[in-house]
């Protein structure tokens, strides 16, 4: 299975990640996902969200996770793209593409990696108030 992750401070740049895409040809199911920052956290509106990560550990739990994909569905490939720092209400601030050969396998990785992400990888959120 293909594994791409990239945790980085740089804005995701979903043109570029799609024309890196490589599909082989027994596969028929290509997910998406992108994780958008709201403008409102707890019902406050909010400017952005600041991402604080312990790298070398996120790295870990995401090698995990992605052996237990491995281990579960037919997937082809994962790409994950976290972008940590501070990122503005509106950006981009999670990318996950999961190729398999069936909609079933490519859904269920994808719903499972996003959970286990939140559930197990050190990477936490601060919302950053609106100005008044």
């Amino acid at each position: 299975m293909r594994r791409e992750l990239d945790i980085t401070t740089d804005r995701i740049d979903e043109a570029a990640l799609l024309q890196r895409r490589e599909l082989p040809g027994d596969m028929g199911a290509v997910i998406y996902f992108l994780g958008v920052v709201r403008g409102v956290e707890e019902g406050r509106p909010i400017a952005a969200i600041e991402y604080e990560v312990f790298d070398l550990m996120a790295r870990r739990q995401f090698d995990l996770i992605f052996d237990q994909v491995e281990k579960r569905w037919p997937v082809a490939s994962i790409r994950l793209v976290h972008r940590v720092g501070r990122v503005a209400a509106g950006e981009p601030s999670l990318w996950l593409e999961t190729i398999a050969p069936h909609r079933e396998a490519a859904y269920a990785a994808s719903q499972f990696i996003i959970a286990e992400m939140k559930r197990v990888v050190p990477i936490w959120k601060k919302p950053c108030p609106a100005a008044s």
